[in-house]
């Protein structure tokens, strides 16, 4: 549930508390990360006047090409690469939500590292890396893009999207070799592939990611998707945290078409565990109020609205 999944917080967020549970706003989240580790952002009311917006984007020093996406998201429902006022205006008219503008970060790979930190405890810990590969065509000089998409099934169900998105420019050969890059978004849902990278957990790598996290108030169980260019510049805290997710998170590494299903309800339970553990210590050391049956069905039924009226743009 990504719309509505959450964090697990000290006293950062104002007003009651339930198990440290709040409402995942990624505006909110934003503000609670060290300036120096994710993109300069803009939160936006639909059918805000886009001559506003592009004033304001110019004032901030921000620039085309910018990264759009609802405030409250879920499997990259309305996200999109905006590259000029145009577009800026028609995203900005026909979203019924609020949304995000934020610069696009260049750099070349991405991945979400799932992070955890017992209560209690100093240090925390890194249970998953997913890499994520996204929806891009190689040209062999005599076929069209689109009959490159067909040649594979997960591109294949991305196809009503991309005629929609990229019409005849889908007819376009490519040269032999030559790559393209469909869908910018490390999204399952967009067609990105998810690959398990987890022998890529060092106790070096764990320290960076540990030091960043600690400055989160309150945050002690999620999965941060980060861009960067190399695993040494990573190292070296030269990257940039594009989401940050809380208790709603999936270790996502498992969706490699590689693991097996007994090895995803493995892990799966494993961070279940890891889950309750945290949310029970947070109770009892913090003395937050437990999430009332009628509150959570509640919560569920808002979610649902919120997903329908973005699925309608």
């Amino acid at each position: 549930m990504k719309a509505r999944s959450f964090f697990f917080f000290s006293a950062a967020n104002p007003g009651i508390q339930y198990a440290g549970f709040v409402q995942e706003k990624k505006s909110d989240i934003y503000k609670l990360i060290p300036q120096q580790y994710y993109p300069r952002t803009r939160l936006c009311t639909p059918g805000e006047p886009a001559s506003h917006l592009i004033h304001e984007l110019k004032n901030r020093g921000l620039t085309f090409p910018l990264i759009a996406k609802p405030d409250m998201g879920q499997k990259g429902i309305q996200v999109k690469l905006l590259e000029s006022e145009q577009e800026l205006t028609l995203y900005s008219q026909t979203t019924r939500v609020n949304f995000l503008l934020q610069e696009y970060i260049p750099y070349e790979q991405e991945v979400g590292i799932f992070y955890y930190r017992i209560p209690g405890e100093e240090t925390g810990h890194i249970s998953g890396i997913v890499g994520k590969e996204f929806l891009t065509v190689t040209g062999d000089g005599r076929s069209s893009i689109v009959s490159l998409l067909k040649r594979h099934d997960r591109s294949l169900l991305q196809l009503s999207v991309l005629k929609r998105t990229y019409g005849e420019f889908l007819d376009t050969i490519l040269a032999k070799d030559v790559s393209y890059v469909l869908v910018p978004y490390g999204n399952h849902a967009r067609g990105a592939r998810f690959i398990n990278l987890n022998h890529r957990i060092t106790d070096a790598l764990t320290r960076t990611i540990d030091k960043v996290c600690q400055q989160i108030p309150g945050f002690y169980y999620g999965r941060m998707d980060i861009k960067f260019n190399s695993w040494e510049e990573m190292l070296e805290g030269k990257f940039s945290i594009i989401e940050l997710n809380g208790a709603g998170s999936e270790p996502t590494h498992i969706y490699d078409p590689a693991c097996s299903i007994f090895y995803a309800w493995k892990e799966i339970h494993k961070h279940w565990h890891l889950l309750y553990t945290i949310s029970t210590l947070n109770v009892r050391k913090k003395r937050l109020f437990l999430m009332k049956t009628t509150d959570g069905i509640r919560m569920i039924r808002d979610h649902y609205k919120h997903v329908r009226r973005m699925a309608k743009v």
